[in-house]
């Protein structure tokens, strides 16, 4: 496979959106804990269609949350961590080999709908404040693995569950990446097997990587001072237009 040549096919513009994109997606997601796969969307689907865009972020964000895991290692709950890859992984694998049988509409109907639904189930998450023992962790966890596996901009769901068990700060952002690593493992690994993984995805995967992976270092260093709130609702606005120009694009191309 010749992944120089993928890129080459590209316009300056266009490598640059995405690398752009992918910068502001790590920033955003080591601050927040969330935003890279709600964000990459948007410059992905124009470029290369929706049908490969969650095979490709499922590819790059295996960089993106190492780098995320290593540089707030000290802060991961590994006992939450069993808890949802127990109960997700199984209904993950299901939810990634649905997606590789939609077509382009549909993939794109898929995505772009839960950009817009992410919006307001974070806003009534957080309002309810929601109380999770371990039990209702694991049974969370068995729809939040569908989810993951077939859409991208699910992270939050994952977030909410996290927060919803007591975790907070730096623990949430770590516990996170660290089962995104082995989310993101058997998401790559069904699309894999299913055939949908070829050199568009793995050129876009590594662009992406390589360019996100120092972001998470530079969102430690910022992780104390930025008010988390203005690039909420930043990006609030941001997946909310997106996802419906997605959603429109689906139903009236």
């Amino acid at each position: 496979m010749d992944l120089a040549a993928v890129l080459a096919d590209l316009s300056f513009w266009e490598l640059a959106a995405v690398a752009g994109m992918a910068l502001v997606a790590s920033l955003v997601g080591g601050v927040a804990g969330y935003g890279t796969g709600a964000l990459m969307p948007l410059v992905l689907v124009p470029i290369v269609g929706a049908e490969p865009v969650v095979p490709i972020i499922a590819f790059s964000a295996l960089a993106t949350n190492t780098s995320r895991a290593v540089a707030f290692r000290r802060a991961i709950d590994f006992r939450r961590c069993l808890i949802v890859l127990g109960a997700a992984l199984p209904t993950c694998a299901l939810g990634a080999y649905g997606y590789t049988l939609l077509t382009s509409a549909g993939a794109m109907l898929v995505i772009g709908g839960m950009l817009m639904a992410s919006v307001p189930l974070r806003r009534l998450l957080k309002r309810r404040e929601i109380r999770l023992d371990d039990r209702g962790l694991a049974l969370s966890s068995i729809g939040y693995g569908v989810l993951v596996g077939g859409t991208a901009g699910s992270g939050i769901i994952l977030l909410s569950l996290l927060m919803a068990v007591g975790l907070e700060g730096a623990a949430v952002i770590a516990t996170d990446a660290a089962i995104s690593i082995v989310i993101g493992i058997v998401k790559v690994s069904v699309f894999g097997i299913a055939g949908v993984v070829g050199a568009q995805v793995l050129a876009f995967a590594l662009l992406i990587g390589a360019v996100a992976f120092p972001g998470a270092f530079l969102a430690k260093a910022v992780v104390d001072r930025m008010p988390v709130h203005l690039h909420t609702a930043v990006l609030d606005a941001v997946v909310l237009f997106g996802g419906g120009v997605l959603v429109f694009r689906a139903l009236f191309k």
